[in-house]
């Protein structure tokens, strides 16, 4: 079972911390990694982009010129894709382009992210702690104290604390999310994770 050290906010080392194997030390599947951060992007696109097609446009009722003796191309209406102001021919439309994945493949590759995370050394766990308002100077301290400073860092807590939160979401390099809603993409965009202590004690109550 891997061990770390846990940290004070103060950047001193508390004790140790067992991290779960089922979580932390498995041998990484990168199909499913691959699957996972695809699908997620994919939910994210808003797929609002829309065209007019030659049946939407606006005029092509009369033919714009006559058939012959003009040395042009014949025409029959205005709305032709091949002239300006036409329909626009198989152009994109409204669509959503989500699509699911089984949660067993969403939860192996969170496991496959976090076991690489663990294996590169780029885990942290800390004391829980609480602001009593939000200050985001001290939440930076608490960064710098682990030697996280402009880095990009992944904090995640029990549940969702305001006070954090507000004090983090002016911090460009620093991300924080809730235990139950850690993902593979999340974990794979930032290059450290840390973990408070009430943090992982949820995730081993939700995945173990």
């Amino acid at each position: 079972m891997p061990e770390i050290d846990i940290g004070t906010i103060s950047g001193e080392n508390k004790g140790v911390a067992h991290l779960p194997e089922e979580i932390f030390a498995i041998v990484p599947n990168e199909v499913a990694v691959y699957e996972v951060c695809r699908s997620t992007l994919a939910n994210r696109r808003r797929g609002t982009a829309s065209t007019k097609g030659r049946a939407e446009v606006r005029g092509g009722g009369a033919k714009p010129y006559r058939q012959k003796g003009t040395g042009r191309a014949r025409q029959g209406t205005k709305s032709s894709p091949i002239l300006v102001g036409g329909g626009v021919t198989f152009g994109p439309k409204p669509r959503d382009f989500g699509w699911k994945l089984p949660k067993k493949v969403r939860q192996l590759a969170l496991f496959s992210a976090l076991s690489e995370k663990c294996a590169d050394r780029k885990i942290r766990v800390i004391e829980d702690f609480k602001f009593s308002e939000p200050k985001t100077k001290k939440l930076v301290g608490v960064l710098k104290n682990f030697n996280l400073e402009l880095e990009p860092t992944l904090i995640v807590l029990s549940k969702y604390d305001r006070n954090i939160f507000l004090s983090g979401r002016n911090i460009p390099w620093l991300q924080l999310t809730d235990a139950w809603k850690l993902d593979c993409y999340t974990v794979l965009k930032n290059k450290f994770i840390v973990f408070t202590e009430s943090a992982l004690n949820s995730m081993k109550k939700i995945f173990v």
